[in-house]
């Protein structure tokens, strides 16, 4: 069988461990060319180290396939540029960039502070943006090539937040934003961007607590399941897949989506839409005490 890859140049934020580690893996066994880019910080994004990526490029190439690794901060502008200019320098073209990178860093919204919210909203928000932005100036600009593609990933946190991620749930929820903005420019020039949602047991994050899951589950937000998944999330291999098929020719009119992934497990979440509303006369306005009593019969009831 035809490697679905044969041919394509990648670029993997975060792809020195986890699920970015998986995904070169499984984009060179499809024949891509790969460029691992790892800063190799710690899960809080302090410290760097060259030996994460530099191991799966030899990885790589050990089975016969060509990859390089990067070593720039995406969440520097300039050197997220670098980092899809090493991916054209050596490989001659940029076809898919897989937004992995990210990092967490717990805190209660009363305990937060002003540094633990802008860099995990740097890394794992702005520096999405930031390569994505550079890549897609590559991808269209290059008149042999309209078939990019941009996988950017977000979190469960997006949807079922739970206490002590106030940062890294906005910071996902912002990546759901993006993607869906970067599809509808993309829709002009031959550039699909989806989103995935992994659950998988990574350094990032790890097992949820039974305490947890099961108040999600209480409320509601996921089904039971979800909730044994959050509890043993299974390994990293178990979302490259669907990147896979995303990133390849097959899903080439499949854009502005978000999937959920885990072990066993691909799922699309619904588009968002208009469950509600109230409506007056035209002209006229709600006055709060009309709301009081109309709000929580008419509108929250319709949604639970």
């Amino acid at each position: 069988m035809a490697k679905l890859l044969e041919g394509k140049s990648a670029v993997v934020t975060g792809g020195g461990r986890g699920i970015g580690k998986e995904i070169c893996l499984a984009f060179a066994r499809q024949g891509a060319d790969v460029v691992v880019n790892d800063l190799g910080g710690a899960t809080d994004g302090s410290g760097a180290d060259k030996s994460p990526a530099e191991e799966v490029v030899a990885e790589i190439k050990k089975m016969g396939g060509k990859a390089v690794a990067n070593y720039n901060n995406v969440a520097d502008f300039d050197a997220a540029e670098k980092i899809i200019q090493t991916c054209v320098k050596n490989f001659g073209r940029i076809d898919i960039l897989a937004n992995v990178a990210g990092i967490a860093r717990m805190a209660l919204a009363q305990d937060a502070t002003e540094k633990d919210f802008d860099d995990v909203i740097a890394v794992n928000l702005k520096g999405t943006f930031n390569c994505s932005r550079h890549a897609f100036r590559a991808m269209i600009n290059q008149s042999f090539c309209r078939t990019g593609r941009i996988i950017n990933f977000t979190s469960d946190a997006w949807r079922t937040p739970v206490p002590n991620q106030i940062n890294y749930a906005a910071s996902k929820g912002g990546v759901v934003g993006l993607t869906r903005a970067l599809a509808a420019e993309g829709k002009l020039h031959g550039v699909a961007c989806n989103a995935i949602a992994p659950v998988a047991g990574t350094r990032l994050i790890g097992p949820m607590t039974p305490k947890i899951a099961d108040w999600l589950l209480k409320k509601g937000l996921v089904d039971q399941w979800l909730r044994d998944r959050f509890l043993d999330p299974g390994p990293a291999d178990h979302i490259p897949p669907l990147v896979v098929y995303l990133a390849s020719d097959h899903a080439a009119n499949i854009t502005g989506r978000i999937f959920g992934a885990s072990q066993g497990r691909v799922a699309i979440y619904a588009e968002p839409k208009e469950a509600a509303r109230l409506w007056k006369e035209e002209g006229s306005m709600w006055t709060p005490e009309e709301l009081i009593e109309m709000v929580p019969e008419k509108l929250i009831k319709s949604v639970q």
